[in-house]
């Protein structure tokens, strides 16, 4: 997680971490009597910036045209401020703004929330905003779609894409591996995807929806980096084993797995943490 880029909230962290650069590693070859998956082409369709952070229009894959749509970032980049350890806000009033982008990255309008669905900083990382408008106006209006978050998990080795919406930028690695327990100052992060190196990091980047490029489809959100190799502090998240084995990986950065996330709504974009594989934590 990275301190903030504007001065209103001047000794927290609220403008967010990172998204990760550079080449991904070569894919492995396919057999010889089957031709090479080809990638599906990511661009910034679907990407939206906030005023201190990246995010994304997100629908769930059972989600209708007309349910009310649905911008995905993290809990840091909350407007009220990162929520404590054990702390989980649900359905709180929001008039926040951001920006939808088209595929090229210019702006194409404005859209406004109407209530914060659900925040954490516990096991994850992840702000859920609901709109005052719905996917099927959006897409009748400006031509957008939105992301579909995957409801299966990561894997590694994927190719995958971090794509800022508040620096208009698409980062390119892989998925190195998963971290057990990710500790950063005072907060947990479980099961966390752990980016490739040769990444640049920069502020403005948490929220970022990381696609894999075999599907299209969102599996995690970007979170934060180890910046100075120090342990478990505030933007040095170190890495903990089952054993309670410690591992820092200084220049290595993570996102928050978002494949549980489905499971937490019901019909009509609206969300139950009482459902049946309903893993988010509850208040």
């Amino acid at each position: 997680m990275k301190k903030p880029l504007t001065g209103m909230l001047a000794t927290l962290l609220a403008a967010g971490t990172t998204a990760l650069v550079g080449a991904a590693p070569a894919q492995a070859s396919a057999p010889a009597s089957a031709p090479a998956a080809k990638a599906v082409p990511v661009n910034f369709a679907g990407t939206v910036a906030l005023s201190n952070c990246s995010g994304s229009l997100v629908r769930m894959p059972n989600s209708a045209a007309t349910d009310p749509a649905l911008v995905l970032s993290n809990g840091h980049c909350l407007e009220s401020g990162m929520p404590g350890p054990g702390e989980v806000v649900l359905d709180q009033p929001s008039s926040r703004s951001f920006t939808l982008l088209s595929a090229t990255g210019s702006r194409l309008a404005t859209l406004r929330a109407t209530k914060v669905v659900y925040g954490a900083m516990t096991d994850t990382d992840v702000s859920i905003y609901q709109l005052n408008t719905n996917y099927a106006s959006i897409k009748s209006k400006y031509g957008i779609s939105p992301l579909t978050i995957a409801d299966t998990h990561p894997t590694q080795g994927a190719d995958i894409r971090v794509v800022s919406g508040y620096w208009k930028k698409i980062y390119s690695c892989s998925i190195d591996g998963f971290a057990y327990q990710l500790n950063e100052a005072d907060w947990t992060f479980k099961d966390s995807v752990r980016y490739t190196s040769g990444c640049n990091v920069i502020g403005g980047t948490s929220g970022s929806p990381v696609v894999d490029t075999s599907t299209g489809q969102l599996v995690a959100v970007n979170n934060t980096i180890n910046e100075n190799g120090e342990s478990c502090t505030l933007d040095n998240p170190c890495e903990v084993d089952e054993n309670g084995a410690v591992t820092v990986h200084q220049g290595i950065g993570y996102a928050q797995e978002t494949y549980g996330i489905p499971a937490c709504f019901a019909p009509g974009n609206r969300l139950d943490l009482t459902l049946a594989g309903c893993t988010l934590p509850r208040p």
